[in-house]
């Protein structure tokens, strides 16, 4: 009988070898500053994670972008904002590229700075001095006066919600000139000036009119963001024409509140909200994220009507509207390890997310089974653990199951190690991981193999030669398990965008880079 050990240590010097050391001390492949760039931009919230500080994130993301070219920064913008709907990691390659070059900066500014938070963003982050100015500058003032000249007195006013800097410290800053009389009054009300309220936009006036506890019973409600009516005191009446008119987003995250203030007892209210809430066309313009819907959902009261929390999974369903139906046998390997268990987009004091890696991974794995019943899932951390999901429940119920498993330390060579030990096939594997393996790094055989996981994955792929591997990573880390090659793709984020890449794989249209190349492809 051959020597197993001996054939085992021929294929490790076969495959590369691991060239650096994880966040969690296990040996790994790092990725070059490209892709590095873009798996920073994709994931990280300039927040802690569990392995890592945000000001260690910041440092290695301006590190990563004095290693690569200004465009490979802008398309990076670009993708991260409109394919992974992330808001500081843009700003922050945005602000970069106001010292590298201006003249990109120009091209993409209105693509990715696209709302009144972004601007924020980007003012609160060059004013830091963390990409070497602490002032604007002409160029970024002007853009910036340019964003707020081109935009209408509603859309200012509307954004007007949110601090540090707020849309009326950045006015102060930029000196944005009015084109008119009106314009000028709304500059000087949102910088907090005395002014006539007849010569304020009508939506302004009537705002300031509901304000008023004397005139509010004969005062409609204002059409206004929600943050600016909650601190009134407001009757049951109000709470439901603010539902009413609620921004898909606004609906979503305040649910329990119309629920407290008695909204959902009015008749016909609840059918109203839920048909917003399923809505495929706001829940499209909403760039909602699919774990921001199982949020919602596990958060929801359990008093809500069912109707909404129906409404809710249909939501989550329109949401994951690119997930693939793959041709073939597919696996999915989420990981339920400890480090998967931090939030998602990381510590912030205060604004902490209450959704985990583990829950976001939980995600990916029952969308792809919902979408391909055949799917095999086999969540992992230092080993296998074993999972019963039912094609037919429903996302949120597979994706809760998922997220409740018991958890470990990581070996991500554990469920490859799994199928090999029980000769599975497949067509499409996919991790779904913060690729931070350690347990599998005390190789028995020694030297300087390749990754177990990588080995694992060389067996997996002698028994099925057309197998394609693909790893997500869903945190701000620079490095893999699995080397990229022809057959293993690589991919960092936690929006919708990353079903759009396995279809790809799935479809054969992968090799070496395929994701860069995605980025590479952004028009600028």
């Amino acid at each position: 009988m051959a020597n197993k050990n001996l054939f085992r240590s021929i294929v490790g010097r076969m495959l590369p070898a691991p060239d650096t050391i994880n966040e969690a001390g296990g040996t790994a492949y790092a990725f070059d500053a490209r892709h590095a760039l873009a798996q920073y931009a994709a994931t990280g919230c300039l927040n802690s994670t569990f392995y890592a500080g945000a000001g260690e994130q910041l440092d290695k993301v301006l590190q990563l972008c004095g290693e690569v070219d200004p465009e490979f920064i802008a398309r990076t913008a670009i993708y991260a904002r409109t394919e992974g709907h992330m808001k500081d990691m843009p700003a922050l390659l945005c602000a970069v590229l106001s010292v590298r070059d201006g003249e990109l900066l120009t091209r993409i500014f209105d693509r990715v700075i696209d709302n009144p938070r972004m601007v924020r963003n980007f003012v609160q982050i060059l004013r830091s001095g963390a990409v070497g100015r602490k002032s604007l500058g002409s160029r970024p003032k002007r853009l910036v006066q340019r964003w707020l000249t081109t935009r209408t007195d509603e859309q200012l006013f509307y954004g007007s919600v949110g601090r540090d800097p707020s849309l009326a410290d950045v006015i102060k800053m930029v000196h944005p000139k009015p084109a008119s009389a009106q314009r000028e009054a709304l500059y000087g009300y949102l910088i907090g000036r005395s002014v006539d309220v007849d010569t304020l936009p009508e939506a302004v006036a009537q705002y300031e009119r509901f304000k008023d506890p004397g005139t509010r019973g004969n005062t409609p409600l204002p059409d206004v963001p929600m943050q600016m009516l909650t601190s009134l005191e407001l009757k049951r009446r109000h709470w439901l024409g603010i539902a009413r008119q609620a921004p898909w987003q606004a609906t979503r995250m305040n649910l329990n509140t119309f629920q407290r203030h008695g909204v959902f007892e009015v008749a016909g209210a609840a059918d109203q909200i839920a048909a917003k809430l399923c809505d495929p066309r706001l829940v499209e313009r909403s760039r909602v994220l699919p774990y921001q819907l199982m949020v919602a959902y596990t958060m929801a009261s359990p008093e809500l009507p069912a109707v909404i929390r129906e409404a809710l999974q249909d939501a989550m369903e329109h949401a994951l509207r690119n997930v693939p139906s793959v041709d073939g046998k597919v696996v999915v390997l989420p990981d339920v390890s400890g480090s998967m268990h931090s939030p998602v987009t990381g510590i912030r004091k205060g604004s902490t997310t209450a959704v985990r890696c583990v829950d976001v991974a939980a995600l990916v794995a029952a969308a792809m089974v919902r979408r391909n019943p055949g799917a095999q899932v086999i969540p992992f951390h230092d080993r296998v653990e074993p999972a019963d999901l039912n094609p037919r429940d429903s996302v949120m119920t597979n994706a809760t199951k998922l997220a409740s498993l018991p958890s470990g330390g990581t070996s991500c060579s554990a469920p490859l190690r799994y199928l090999n030990e029980h000769k599975a096939a497949a067509d499409v594997v996919v991790f779904v991981s913060d690729n931070e393996s350690w347990i599998d790094s005390n190789r028995p055989w020694g030297g300087n193999q390749a990754t177990e996981t990588m080995r694992q994955w060389s067996v997996f792929k002698a028994r099925n030669p057309q197998a394609k591997l693909v790893c997500i990573d869903i945190q701000p880390y620079g490095t893999t398990q699995a080397r990229e090659r022809a057959d293993i793709v690589n991919v960092g984020g936690f929006s919708d965008q990353v079903f759009g890449l396995i279809a790809d794989v799935a479809r054969g249209g992968t090799d070496a880079g395929h994701w860069v190349r995605q980025i590479e492809a952004m028009e600028i």
